[in-house]
């Protein structure tokens, strides 16, 4: 008989009942292996006397006529492990001189010597089983109290949106009623402003006139060489700036055209005046010399650096010196040369003076204004304020936390993990960063995108997309694996792929009630 059958106790309380089947067969498949009668391959393939199931030779193509031998090279032998987990191993490992099954069976014939090891690895398997039970219990009654909390908190947002639309509606009745206010109190301020700068403009006015007429005198008196107290057509004509054609000849029926007559006193000089004002210059200005105008645009000769430096590559010029011609050329961009007008209109200025400050009832209907808009800016700083707070609070009332809102206590909140290189830093609900340990800027993985998990447990996976784009790459991202933990933590990192972040978080808010841990069920195959 080559079939190497088990005689096997199987613990029942006190009672004890023999299973017989051969070497390498799992309980669930006796059935199959029945002595006295032929065997069929279990892939149906043909059927052999059954003294030749574990004779150490392969009949069938799928290998389950030798489940206890290495004969078959695709066979699968089955260890009990009583004590531990039944396990299959490769048919090629059986007495290869390994023991690969904890309790030794898989070395029947090899003299290998090996320990029977399946209570020691059930007992420690067990106490691992355990902790995971206690941590997935003390994380589902957090969880529990996550979700008392969410429900709360829910309660208190909405409470206090029903209060800060209340009072939006108060500070909305506010800000019109100090629009108001303002409006009317505007309205003379303008009107007083307005009377304030009319007089003012007058009074420059008169000022401007007063100092065209002591100019008019002073050039007239500078035209007047023979001191006569007239102005004559030859006394004109020394003044070739005031050549109405600008042709460059200045003639005498040009000086007459100006003059009117052939002489002219102080009195009808004035309408004289106003003729060449904008073109005389003072014969104290015009003995101040004038440097010769530039030629621009004056190009070398097109061999010069050919002949400066003979069969040598021209140099090239200095940088910095580049960068000085450009500042120069900045400089003379941002500062063009003010025209005659310009100036002259300046220095009106200057002699005018600034406004004089307001009289001091105008000041005070400009200081009542004013505290008006101050009041009515205040209302609106706040109405802007409930806005954005009523806003919040509806985002935050409309949020996706999980069925239960278990995830809720999360908002708001960020956690860090800091490995050899640098500091992760995870904002669920907002961004997925990452910052160098010894100093850098920080880099964005990713923003709060949606929960990604499998249909049926959705909330086991959060997605961040769009984070800093990768040199030459896509947009950053990372995806969040949520296990049941008693804390919540960052446990892992890594990059899968490029720029495409894995991490790995722990956190009460997914925790299920865990069932009913009997491990005997699972060692019930001996």
């Amino acid at each position: 008989m080559h079939c190497h059958y088990f005689v096997l106790l199987l613990a029942v309380g006190i009672s004890a009942v023999e299973v017989q089947r051969p070497r390498g067969v799992p309980l669930s498949k006796r059935p199959f292996y029945e002595e006295g009668k032929p065997f069929t391959c279990l892939d149906g393939s043909r059927t052999i006397p059954f003294n030749r199931v574990n004779d150490d030779y392969c009949d069938c193509q799928d290998g389950s006529d030798e489940p206890g031998t290495s004969a078959c090279p695709n066979g699968h032998f089955h260890c009990t492990n009583a004590g531990f987990r039944p396990a299959f191993i490769p048919s090629s490992r059986v007495n290869d001189g390994i023991c690969d099954c904890c309790d030794t069976t898989d070395e029947y014939n090899s003299g290998a010597t090996c320990q029977n090891t399946c209570r020691e690895m059930g007992r420690k398997e067990k106490e691992i089983f355990q902790k995971l039970a206690e941590v997935a219990k003390e994380g589902f009654l957090l969880k529990q109290q996550l979700i008392q909390e969410a429900k709360r908190g829910l309660e208190e947002k909405k409470a206090k949106l029903a209060e800060v639309e209340v009072s939006k509606k108060d500070i909305e009745a506010k800000v019109e009623s100090l629009r108001t206010v303002k409006e009317e109190a505007e309205k003379p301020e303008k009107e007083a402003k307005e009377r304030h700068l009319k007089a003012w403009e007058e009074q420059k006015a008169v000022i401007r006139m007063e100092k065209d007429k002591a100019k008019m005198a002073e050039v007239f008196a500078e035209l007047d060489d023979d001191a006569d107290g007239s102005v004559s057509v030859a006394e004109l004509l020394t003044h070739s700036e005031l050549d109405p054609d600008s042709d460059g000849s200045f003639t005498e029926v040009e000086a007459q055209v100006l003059l009117g007559v052939e002489k002219v006193d102080i009195a009808a000089f004035e309408a004289v005046w106003s003729n060449i004002k904008d073109k005389y210059i003072s014969e104290a200005k015009q003995d101040i010399p004038i440097d010769p105008p530039q030629e621009e645009n004056k190009e070398p000769p097109a061999d010069t650096d050919s002949e400066q430096y003979p069969d040598e590559d021209i140099p090239e010029e200095d940088d910095d010196e580049e960068d000085d011609e450009d500042d120069e050329e900045s400089d003379d961009y941002k500062s063009p040369p003010t025209t005659h007008t310009q100036e002259k209109k300046a220095d009106e200025d200057d002699e005018e003076g600034a406004m004089p400050p307001y009289d001091e009832e105008t000041q005070q209907l400009i200081d009542v204004a004013q505290k008006a808009r101050d009041e009515f800016d205040e209302a609106e700083r706040a109405l802007r304020e409930v806005d954005d707070q009523i806003r919040n609070i509806e985002k935050e009332i409309s949020f996706d936390f999980g069925p239960s809102a278990e995830f809720g206590y999360m908002y708001s909140q960020c956690y860090e993990l800091t490995t050899g290189e640098y500091v992760y830093k995870l904002c669920p609900f907002n961004r997925v960063s990452q910052k160098p340990k010894f100093g850098g800027s920080e880099t964005n993985l990713g923003t709060w995108g949606k929960w990604a998990g499998p249909e049926d447990n959705i909330y086991s996976v959060m997605k961040y997309e769009h984070g800093t784009g990768c040199w030459q790459g896509p947009n950053r991202s990372t995806t969040v694996k949520l296990t049941c933990g008693n804390e919540t933590v960052i446990t892992a990192t890594s990059e899968p792929s490029r720029c495409e972040y894995l991490m790995e978080f722990t956190t009460p808010a997914i925790c299920n009630q865990p069932k009913n841990m009997d491990l005997t069920d699972e060692h019930d195959e001996l």
